[in-house]
Formats: C-alpha cells, sequence, structure tokens
C-alpha cells in the first residue's frame, strides 16, 4: 500500500513539474470582436499543438492605447513579451534603442530558419531596417480596398459586375444611390490612410519626401500637392451634396456599411471577416478608386494594420516560445485560413500560392483583391510610409480633414495646416533621433 502510495505520489509530483515547465508567453493585442475571436483561436490551437509553451493573449484596448501601456510596463520592467504595433507606430518602435529585439535574431537564436525573402515583398520590406534586419512580425497585414452592397446597387439601377474603379465613377455611383432615396452613398473609414497615404501611393505620388520616410528621419510631409487638393475638394463638395457622408475616426464608419446605411466605403481589407459574418446584403470588394487621368495610377497601395514586435529583457526560454509560436504563424496552411477567414494579407508568398490553388478567390470574388494591390512592384514614392511621430500626425489628419467635411476649411487650407503642424512634429523626431 505504501510503495503504491509512493508511486501515486511520485507520478502527481512529475505532472506538477511537467505543468510548471511550460513556459507562459503574455502577447498583448488589440483586437476586437471577430478578428479578437481568430486571435484567440491562433493562441488557443498553438497551445493545443504543443505542451511547452502556452500563449496568452491579452486585449490591451486600441493600438494607440496598447503602446502607451507598454511604454509604461516596460518602464516598470513588466513588459509583454510580444506587442501588437499598428503599421504608424513602426518608425517610433524602430527607434526605441533597447525597447525590442529583432524578429530575425528571435527566430535564428532559437534555431528557426527564418528567411525573409519567404514573405510577401511589400510586407517584409516594410518592418525591414535599412542594414537589411527584419525587425518585427507580419501579422494582420492589410491593405486599402472599397466594399459595396450590391443590393443597394442593383436597388439604383446600378451594374454590380462593374463597380466603381475611378473617383469620378464612384461620385456618379453615389448620385444615383442618392436619387434612390439613400441617405448615405459613400463613407470611408481610417481617412488619413485611405485619402491621404493609400491615396498618394496608389498615385505613385509622394506623401512625404525621403521616400515616405523610408529612408531616414528627416523626411517632411508634401501633400498638399494640386493632386491632393483636388482630391479632398471633391470629397469635401461630396459632403456638401449629401453623396459622402463622414461617419468618424478610425474604423467607426465600418459599421455603417455593415448595417446597411451606406453603400460604399473604403476600408481596410481586414474589414471582410466582420463584413462576411454580419452584413445581411450581397456585397462585393474591388480596388482602391483612382483618377484615370494621372500618368503611372494606379500603382499601388500600401501596408497597413499591425506587426508583432518582441520585447526586450526576457529570458532565453521565453524568446525560444516566441519563435516556436512565430513559426507556427508562418506555416502557410495556417496563414491561408487566418487570410481566408479574416482578409488580412496572407503574409507568405506560399501562403497566397495555397489560397489560389484552393479556388477560394474564384469561389469568393474580389477576395484577391489586397494581395494584387500589393504584389505589385513598387516605386520610391510607393513603397511605404514610415514617419516619426505619425500616431499624432494621422489625429492632426483627422481634425483637419473634418474641418474640410464640416465646411469649415478648404482642402487647400486644411492640407497646409496639415503639411505645417506634421512637420513640426516630424522635425522633433528628428532631433530625437539623430545619431
Amino acid at each position: 500500500m505504501k510503495l503504491k502510495l509512493s508511486l501515486s505520489a511520485l507520478a502527481l509530483g512529475l505532472a506538477s513539474l511537467s505543468v510548471q515547465a511550460q513556459t507562459e508567453i503574455q502577447w498583448w493585442h488589440s483586437m476586437t470582436a471577430v478578428n479578437g475571436e481568430w486571435v484567440n483561436d491562433l493562441a488557443k490551437n498553438f497551445n493545443a499543438s504543443q505542451k511547452d509553451y502556452k500563449i496568452n493573449p491579452v486585449f490591451k484596448g486600441t493600438y494607440d492605447e496598447s503602446m502607451t501601456a507598454a511604454v509604461a510596463a516596460f518602464r516598470a520592467g513588466n513588459a509583454p513579451h510580444i506587442l501588437q504595433v499598428f503599421e504608424v507606430g513602426t518608425a517610433t518602435m524602430m527607434a526605441s534603442k533597447g525597447v525590442v529585439v529583432p524578429v530575425g535574431k528571435v527566430m535564428q537564436d532559437a534555431g528557426f530558419k527564418f528567411d525573409p525573402t519567404a514573405y510577401v515583398p511589400a510586407v517584409a520590406g516594410y518592418y525591414t531596417a535599412p542594414s537589411g534586419q527584419m525587425l518585427s512580425f507580419p501579422f494582420n497585414s492589410s491593405t486599402t480596398v472599397f466594399y459595396f452592397n450590391k443590393d443597394a446597387f442593383a436597388a439604383a439601377g446600378i451594374d454590380t459586375s462593374k463597380p466603381p474603379t475611378t473617383w469620378p465613377e464612384v461620385a456618379l455611383a453615389a448620385a444615383k444611390l442618392k436619387a434612390n432615396g439613400h441617405k448615405c452613398p459613400f463613407t470611408t473609414a481610417w481617412q488619413g490612410w485611405t485619402q491621404l497615404e493609400s491615396f498618394s501611393t496608389w498615385h505613385n505620388t509622394e506623401l512625404a519626401t525621403q521616400g515616405n520616410g523610408m529612408r531616414g528621419t528627416n523626411a517632411r510631409l508634401v501633400a498638399n500637392s494640386p493632386l491632393h487638393v483636388r482630391h479632398i475638394e471633391n470629397l469635401g463638395n461630396m459632403a456638401k451634396q449629401g453623396l459622402f457622408v463622414y461617419k468618424g475616426r478610425a474604423n467607426v464608419p465600418e459599421a455603417s456599411f455593415v448595417s446597411g446605411e451606406c453603400a460604399m466605403i473604403t476600408t481596410s481589407s481586414g474589414f471582410y471577416g466582420n463584413v462576411a459574418k454580419n452584413a445581411k446584403f450581397g456585397y462585393g470588394l474591388s480596388t482602391l478608386p483612382y483618377y484615370p487621368d494621372v500618368a503611372g495610377a494606379p500603382q499601388n497601395t500600401v501596408i497597413g494594420g499591425a506587426s508583432l514586435w518582441v520585447m526586450s529583457g526576457k529570458k532565453a526560454e521565453e524568446y525560444k516560445g516566441v519563435a516556436a509560436f512565430f513559426n507556427y504563424l508562418s506555416n502557410a496552411e495556417v496563414q491561408s485560413a487566418s487570410h481566408k477567414r479574416t482578409g488580412y494579407l496572407p503574409i507568405t508568398m506560399a501562403a497566397f500560392k495555397l489560397t489560389e490553388q484552393s479556388g477560394f478567390y474564384k469561389q469568393n470574388p474580389g477576395t484577391d483583391t489586397a494581395v494584387n494591390q500589393m504584389i505589385r512592384k513598387t516605386t520610391d514614392k510607393s513603397r511605404g510610409i514610415r514617419l516619426g511621430n505619425y500616431v499624432q500626425i494621422r489625429t492632426i489628419e483627422d481634425e483637419e480633414l473634418e474641418q474640410v467635411w464640416a465646411g469649415k476649411k478648404t482642402a487647400k487650407e486644411a492640407l497646409d495646416s496639415i503639411i505645417k503642424r506634421g512637420n513640426d512634429l516630424l522635425e522633433r523626431f528628428e532631433k530625437a533621433n539623430k545619431g
């Protein structure tokens, strides 16, 4: 009996050691609703695939809020292992000395094969330093696309098989929708990203100097060109006529499309999961509109969404767990499934090919729009936008564009103000990060 008890105690002791040996990895993120469910499922599936590590996903508020919380946690010595940072925070993270460990180093130190060329070039390039070292792990990479309500189009006599691809066509469709009684023909989410940043690269036009900041911290905004003024002026006129209805900042306007209130929206490809699950009407996806008289347009849109940064000051075993998780996320089948579910880009070319071979794009027309916009050859003006203090600059863009939509400022006045206020912040960033 004593022997049995001893063996039982030994077994319990070993089981306890086994549980204790599992290394926990904290992952702070900003995903909500259907995308929050996706994040939790990724962690759950990884945890079930092995026994050495446990990923704990923790929602930390909006992208801005999670970055602020991470800075405070880092100073207090209890930062997470993994932090999800939206693309406009990239330059700030890159300039944060001693705060992060490059993802390439984390993967190589853990013994995993890590080949940056396996990733979609426009995605990998954005998160790679001038030295050629990949600094963060591409995660929910997105780009700007155009969604439209097929039922509303059909009711207004608009051909649903030929969605608007140019801005004049968008205005024409909006007029038909309004004439048919639609109260919100067109809206836009993430207005700075869609109507200034992606608008610029899509037209192969600089938003800022130094290759939009990709070549150095001495970049300055130049988004008050005649083309930019023309576009914001046109949208301002559409707002006056009730063809464009402003619904708020960030992704707030997306709810008005899902509900059927607004018939057209420019927003993130990562909105797809929400639309696919919650829209009670026929919908379609198409490319970001452009002006057909602009030479070189359309070029390519820029990356949005976020990447995963590895925080410094952790134990070697914990970094092995981070690397194992990133290796799991890089799996072509995992990537393809995530792409199909969310609308975010498949971050590797292998995942894109796997999705294509599965017939998903043929069965769901338009779902390859984001990938096709991003895998085009880039130019110095369209490779990406990586500017310091850009979280604050985005707020300035919101404030000034809202003045145009409300009829309180002309397009030129608002854009000039964005340039002046934004460049003050860029100058500060450059001074703070010299040497």
